[in-house]
């Protein structure tokens, strides 16, 4: 597992493209474009690039991080 290169949430951009978000998550590049077109992953198309709110991967990542029963 790779480690992120970011240390806080501040230091994200406001959008993210695949590279950052594999760096976030420790993945390769190619894990992270493929996240980006899984259906219900916040993800934004302008033109021709594949974006996603950093907002909103925050809040993806808190409901597929939530821990049931305890």
């Amino acid at each position: 597992m790779k480690a992120s290169i970011y240390k806080s949430y501040d230091e994200l951009p406001l959008f993210l493209n695949a590279e950052i978000v594999a760096k976030v998550l420790g993945v390769s590049p190619s894990s992270g474009y493929e996240l980006m077109h899984e259906k219900g992953f916040p993800s934004l198309r302008i033109g021709n690039r594949i974006v996603v709110p950093k907002e909103k991967f925050r809040e993806w990542g808190e409901r597929h991080t939530e821990v049931s029963g305890i």
